[in-house]
């Protein structure tokens, strides 16, 4: 990295000793990962250029962009509505949160016992080591699980910029109504915060910009029903990562590309593993940057991986707006239409989840489901149990996995792994 990067990273205030290391920590995690696979589609070395600059160069670009009076939004969650924040003139960016850093001091904030996803939240921010985080002119925080709802109390005293939307837990009127008056206050928290007042026009634009960011992601999505599969989940998982930090227009291009490319491939029957390979769908916790552990064992285990229901991957972006309205109250209620749809484990009850853990299974013709859970994740532990059984009285293999973003297990989970793949030939 250039001394520029260092006088940037030093300006933010991150520690350049421990920055240093997690970069050369996770320099080596993704050569021995990413650019270990074979056969790898050429326009992944565009998302490898992303990642190499992660903390680089898309940190200038968004510093060149608050010189210029845009505000950048940090957020962790999919219920953050993007099409808002870019119609308020403001660039929305994922925080990092997928790696263990400084546990020692996290523990001394939260339990132990918390789950791992807010613990690293906590570790990059205490650590210094999330340029995101200290570029952000706004932090979103939003209550969806009570790890959540009660950590970003803590976090409040840590940073001097957090907004915390409350979330439904109910599919109901009441629930969604919830959503409605929340998405208008974020509404007006962001005019307040950029000086732009959203009208109708604004946000029209905002959602086409986000909408064709999913479309590419579907397009995406839809290539990897094929068989032999033309692309690896762990590369697939990647552009659903990236999907969080880059430049809209710019990742929508750079997916679309891959995608020409991918169309190629399936018309040749030319896939990164042989036809035939068993086929998995991943489901659970998302799965943010550098969380590829289990993604790795598996496509180093004889299966690949054809889909993620995940807030990183389908759940995430699974539904469009409806952007066939010209009113900023139309817009409105259709973005909040379309967020509502989320399955997230903190609903209850939670059917439409189960359905489209079904619905993907026929769709990429997977051979089982590897349910991820993360320790100490409620929900989504909780859930995996009764999905777990309903997939196996449907004869559809599940695979329970419960694990956090050490590697210490690696050798257990291989084992846990191979085991089911081997069950699926």
């Amino acid at each position: 990295m250039s001394e520029d990067y260092r006088s940037m990273w030093q300006n933010l205030g991150l520690d350049l000793v421990a920055h240093d290391a997690l970069l050369g920590v996770l320099g080596k995690f993704y050569q021995d990962i990413y650019l270990a696979q074979k056969n790898r589609p050429a326009g992944m070395q565009y998302f490898d250029f992303v990642m190499s600059e992660v903390h680089g160069l898309r940190i200038r670009e968004l510093l060149d962009e608050k010189k210029t009076g845009r505000k950048v939004i940090g957020t962790y969650c999919v219920f953050v509505p993007e099409e808002i924040a870019l119609a308020g003139n403001a660039t929305m960016v994922g925080l990092c949160a997928g790696a263990d850093f400084a546990m020692e001091e996290v523990e001394k904030i939260l339990p132990r016992n918390t789950c791992a996803l807010i613990k690293s939240t906590f570790g990059f921010k205490l650590g210094k080591v999330c340029p995101y985080l200290e570029a952000s002119d706004m932090i979103v925080g939003e209550n969806t699980c009570d790890g959540k709802k009660k950590a970003y109390e803590s976090l409040g005293s840590l940073v001097s910029n957090l907004y915390v939307m409350d979330i439904p837990q109910m599919k109901s009127a009441q629930g969604r109504a919830l959503l409605k008056s929340e998405y208008r206050r974020f509404k007006e928290a962001i005019e307040k915060l950029t000086g732009v007042t959203i009208d109708g026009a604004r946000l029209k634009q905002a959602i086409e910009i986000v909408n064709n960011k999913r479309k590419a992601i579907h397009r995406l999505s839809k290539l990897r029903q094929a068989d032999p599969a033309p692309i690896s989940g762990l590369d697939a998982l990647l552009a659903n990562q990236v999907f969080f930090y880059d430049n809209p227009q710019r990742f929508t291009d750079s997916v679309n590309k891959i995608c020409d490319e991918l169309e190629k491939r399936v018309e040749q029957k030319q896939g990164v593993f042989p036809a035939g390979t068993p086929r998995i769908l991943m489901s659970g916790c998302p799965m943010a940057v550098p969380n590829w552990k289990l993604p790795w064992i598996v496509e180093t285990s004889g299966a690949v991986i054809v889909g993620e229901e995940s807030c990183v991957g389908e759940r995430g972006t699974r539904n469009l707006v409806n952007a066939s309205g010209n009113t900023l109250d139309e817009l409105m209620e259709a973005i909040i239409d379309r967020y509502f749809q989320v399955d997230c484990a903190i609903f209850t009850p939670n059917p439409d989840r189960l359905k489209h853990v079904e619905e993907m299974v026929k769709a990429y013709k997977a051979d089982g489901v590897i349910h991820y859970g993360l320790q100490f994740c409620q929900p989504y532990l909780m859930e995996a149990i009764p999905v777990a059984k309903a997939l196996e009285d449907r004869n559809i293999p599940t695979l329970r996995i419960e694990t956090d973003y050490g590697m210490e297990d690696v050798g257990q989970l291989k084992t846990r792994v191979e085991a089911f793949i081997e069950m699926l030939k």
